[in-house]
Formats: structure tokens, C-alpha cells, sequence
């Protein structure tokens, strides 16, 4: 697989995609790449305005819809005015941000990362007939996940700890997803990708001195969010493996995507099973399986 970059993805004419958070960084150079190979994309959004400026910049077919993942309502809505999908990039995040709650009280990154795109997943999947891509992280590794208190409502809240569980529920979803779509004989495969360390607008949102450590990192090392996206785009359009985890070749850092491993958390089935019911009683949202 080394040196697979966009000239590689299949004609994507006819197929529909949708990306959310895709107004900067991974998300717009993913829905670019889609719409450049023939794809019919929806770039779903809390900011508009930002992202009817990167969809003028693409050339192919590409809409502008509102979505807000830290809101349940929104999810709801947005869910309800689609008809179909050939592939859902759930790409959109917030890292490491200061301890805050989502419209319905969820802790911010919990809520937008993971139960945002699991309440978006589950809304959708009997519209969606070909996969479900989920945008991980490297730092799911350091994440832990807290079944007894998932919105660090009793925990001293840690940024990045806080940000690494949502990572890693992702991952355990991914896995879980796959599993009963395999089950249910369903041919809707679930997937996921990282970027590596990619220079993305998300990981300029930190703060004080982890914010200059981040700028830091961005300019000497992160390579480009086109590359970053490489990974997400192999999930969504290569010939994969079922539950395949994609990032770059280089120690997970960057390059060009292959085939990933995960931490022995994110393949805990006993997790992913409890965190899949507790998903379901937070959001709401039952699954068609």
C-alpha cells in the first residue's frame, strides 16, 4: 500500500458521501478528494458560512448542511432530511479543549467526538449502504474509558485524557459496529482511520503553553492535512478489510496509509459492548441491528 495518494481512489461517480466537520484541515481536503474523484458530497457543519467557502473552492458536487454534533436536536434533524449515503465520514471533533457540556450535558469531547457521531451513525445506518468511516487518533492509546463516569462529572477533568477516551470510544465503537453488522449479515462495513500528526486546524484550539507546544510540534514535524487525510480517504474508498484501522506507514506518524494497529483497550469486547448500551441510553438512539 505505500504511496497510495488521491490519483489511486476509484471512481467515486454516482456514489454519495457524507463528511462531518469539514470546513478546515482533514475534513475539507477529504471531502475534496472525493468530490474531485466523482462523488456526490455533503459537508455537514455547525459553521456554514466557513464551509460554503471551502465547498466554492472544490470542483465536483458538494453541499453545505448544518449539523451540530454537541447537540442531539441537531443530530435528530439532520439525520431526518437524509435520504441516502454510500459512505459516512464521521471526521469532525474538538481536542483538548477547557471542561465544558454539550446542548444535552455531556462533556464536550465525549459528546461531539463519539456520542454525537454514535447518535449520527445509528439515525443513518439504514441509509447508508456501503461503510462507516470513524476518525480516531494516536492518542487513543493513553485514553482509559470510565463506564462509571463517562462526562467526568466525578473525575478531576484532564484535557487530553478527556479527549484520548473519546479517541478510544471511537475505536471500541468502530469494533462493536462491525461486529453486529457481521452478525446481522449486513455487506455495511465500519472502519477507521488516523491522520498520524497532522497540522489541522483542531490541534491549534489548546491553550496557554500546550498550545505553543502544539504550534510547535505543527511546524517541525505534523506533516499536511492533505496527507493527514490520505488514511481516512483509504477507509472510505480502497478494497479494506472489514473493521480495518488505517493510518500513515511511518510509526503511525506519517506517510501514506496502511493498515494499523490499535491498542489492546480499544479491542476490549466487554468494553465495547458496555459502552455501546450506555451510548444508547445517553443519546437515545437504538440501533437497526
Amino acid at each position: 500500500m505505500g504511496g497510495w495518494n488521491v490519483s489511486d481512489i476509484p471512481d467515486q461517480t454516482g456514489r454519495t458521501a457524507i463528511v462531518t466537520g469539514a470546513t478546515s484541515g482533514l475534513g475539507a481536503a477529504t471531502a475534496r478528494a472525493l468530490a474531485e474523484a466523482g462523488a456526490r458530497v455533503t459537508i455537514a457543519v455547525r459553521n456554514q458560512v466557513k464551509a460554503q467557502a471551502v465547498a466554492n473552492s472544490i470542483a465536483g458536487e458538494v453541499q453545505v448542511r448544518s449539523l451540530d454534533l454537541a447537540d442531539l436536536g441537531s443530530v435528530r434533524a439532520f439525520a431526518d432530511s437524509v435520504d441516502h449515503a454510500d459512505i459516512l465520514i464521521n471526521n469532525a471533533g474538538v481536542m483538548a479543549v477547557p471542561k465544558s457540556t454539550t446542548a444535552d450535558g455531556f462533556e464536550m469531547q465525549i459528546g461531539t467526538n463519539f456520542l454525537g457521531h454514535f447518535a449520527l451513525t445509528g439515525l443513518l445506518l439504514d441509509r447508508i449502504t456501503d461503510r462507516v468511516v470513524n476518525v480516531s487518533s494516536i492518542t487513543h492509546y493513553i485514553g482509559r474509558i470510565d463506564l462509571d463516569d463517562l462526562n467526568w462529572e466525578h473525575r478531576a477533568y484532564s484535557r487530553f485524557g478527556a479527549y484520548a477516551q473519546s479517541k478510544l470510544a471511537l475505536l471500541l465503537f468502530t469494533n462493536e459496529l462491525q461486529r453486529r453488522l457481521r452478525l446481522a449479515d449486513s455487506p455495511t462495513l465500519a472502519l477507521a482511520a488516523h491522520p498520524g500528526y497532522a497540522a489541522t486546524e483542531i490541534s491549534s484550539k489548546t491553550q496557554n503553553f500546550l498550545e505553543q507546544l502544539v504550534g510547535l510540534g505543527n511546524r517541525l514535524v505534523a506533516q499536511s492535512a492533505d496527507m493527514g487525510a490520505l488514511p481516512t480517504l483509504y477507509a472510505a474508498t480502497a478494497d479494506v478489510e472489514p473493521g480495518g484501522y488505517y493510518g500513515p506507514e511511518w510509526f503511525d506518524w506519517r506517510g501514506y496509509p496502511k493498515r494499523v494497529g490499535e491498542s489492546a483497550g480499544a479491542r476490549d469486547e466487554k468494553t465495547a459492548r458496555q459502552l455501546w448500551e450506555l451510548a444508547e441510553q445517553l443519546t437515545g438512539v437504538n440501533f437497526p441491528i
